[in-house]
C-alpha cells in the first residue's frame, strides 16, 4: 500500500489521526528511507494495522494488479505476509480470499495474472510457521504456490524449519526463503542447503562468500535483487553500494523485484530503471532480468513459454521503435 491507500483505509477504520498523518508524512518526508531493519519493521507493523477487514485486504489486491497493469506486468507471484494476518488474529481465510478475489477480477479486465506465496514470519517461531504452511497447502488450488520465512534471520534461524520445507515440498509446494538481508552469507547457505529454497529473496549479503556465490550459481537457485528496498532499510547506503556487478560476474541467475513498493516508494520498473542507470547496464542484460524471472516463475512450462512469447514480442517491438 502507498501512502494514499493508507490514509484512505486509516480514516476508514478509525486509526489515530495524528498518528495516521505522521506515518504518512514520515513516508513522503524521509524518502521511504527507515535507517535500519528495525525501523521499516516497526513502519510495517503500523501499515498492517489498518488492514482490519476483507474489504481492505479486497482494496489492497485491486490496487496492487492495477499498478502492476500500468506498469505492463503480465504475471506477478505476490507474497502475502500469512504470519502477521494470524499475528494480529485475524481470519487468513476471509483475508486471503478477499484478496485473491479481487485481485482475480482486476486481472481479467487488465490482463495481470497473480498467483501468491504464504510467507511466515520466521522470529515467531516454528508453530506460528506450520499453521502458515497448513493454510498455503490448503489454498493451492486458489493460486497459492509457495511457502516462505521472512523476518528476522537472527532470530529465526534457518535449522528451525528444515522439516517444515521439507513438508512443503511434500504438499506440492514450491519453497523461497528471505536470506543474506541482515545476516552474512551463511544465512543464504542455510537457506540453499537446509531447507532447499529455490528461490532467495535479497542474498545480497552472499556476495561477501565466492563460495556461497558458487553454491547458488552451482545449483541454479536464482537471487531476487532488490535495491531500493536495501537502501530503504539501511543493508545499504546506496544502490551503487550493492554488490549486483560481482553477482552477476559469478554467474549468478538475478532478478529484479519490487519488495514492499508502497513502503520503499518505489515499483517494478522504476527497479529496471535504477538498475541500469546505476550499473550502466546494456539492454539485453534487462532482458535477461526478465528471462530468468520467467524461467524461476513457479509455473507450468507451458505458461512459461506464453510468458516467453510476449517478451520476446515486445522486444522485438522495442527494438524496431
Amino acid at each position: 500500500m502507498g501512502p494514499q491507500t493508507l490514509i484512505e483505509l486509516g480514516r476508514r477504520n478509525r486509526a489515530d489521526p495524528t498518528e495516521l498523518a505522521r506515518w504518512a508524512a514520515d513516508l513522503e518526508r524521509r524518502n521511504f528511507r527507515f535507517g535500519n531493519f528495525q525501523a521499516f519493521v516497526e513502519a510495517y507493523k503500523f501499515v498492517a494495522g489498518v488492514l482490519d477487514s476483507p474489504a481492505d485486504y479486497a482494496l489492497a489486491g485491486k490496487r496492487l494488479v492495477e499498478t502492476l497493469a500500468a506498469e505492463n506486468v503480465r504475471y506477478a507471484e505476490v507474497t502475502l505476509s500469512a504470519g502477521m494476518v494470524l499475528w494480529k488474529k485475524q481470519s487468513l481465510e476471509a483475508a486471503f480470499e478477499a484478496a485473491a478475489q479481487a485481485a482475480a477480477d482486476a486481472g481479467a479486465k487488465l490482463g495481470v495474472h497473480v498467483n501468491w506465496i504464504f510467507d511466515a514470519i520466521r522470529h515467531f517461531g516454528v508453530e506460528p510457521a506450520r499453521e502458515v504452511l497448513r493454510m498455503a497447502a490448503r489454498y493451492r488450488e486458489r493460486g497459492v504456490v509457495a511457502f516462505g520465512i521472512g523476518g528476522d534471520e537472527r532470530r529465526g534461524p534457518a535449522d528451525l524449519f528444515v522439516d517444515l520445507y521439507r513438508e512443503a515440498r511434500d504438499r506440492g509446494l514450491h519453497t523461497t526463503a528471505h536470506a543474506g538481508e541482515t545476516m552474512g552469507p551463511e544465512s543464504v547457505r542455510a537457506a540453499v542447503e537446509l531447507l532447499g529454497a529455490e528461490r532467495i529473496g535479497h542474498g545480497l549479503r552472499a556476495a561477501e562468500d565466492r563460495a556461497v556465490l558458487a553454491l547458488v550459481r552451482d545449483r541454479g537457485v536464482p537471487l531476487e535483487v532488490c535495491l531500493t528496498s536495501n537502501v530503504a532499510t539501511g543493508a545499504i547506503a546506496e544502490a551503487s553500494d550493492h554488490p549486483l556487478p560481482a553477482i552477476l560476474r559469478e554467474g549468478v541467475r538475478v532478478t529484479l523485484n519490487s519488495d514492499d513498493p508502497g513502503l520503499f516508494g518505489t515499483s517494478l520498473e522504476r527497479e529496471f530503471l535504477l538498475a541500469a542507470r546505476t550499473f550502466d547496464l546494456s539492454r539485453e542484460q534487462l532482458a535477461g532480468f526478465i528471462e530468468n524471472a520467467i524461467d524461476a516463475a513457479f509455473l507450468a512450462e507451458s505458461e512459461k513459454s506464453e510468458l516467453r512469447v510476449a517478451h520476446e514480442a515486445l522486444t522485438l517491438g522495442l527494438g524496431s521503435a
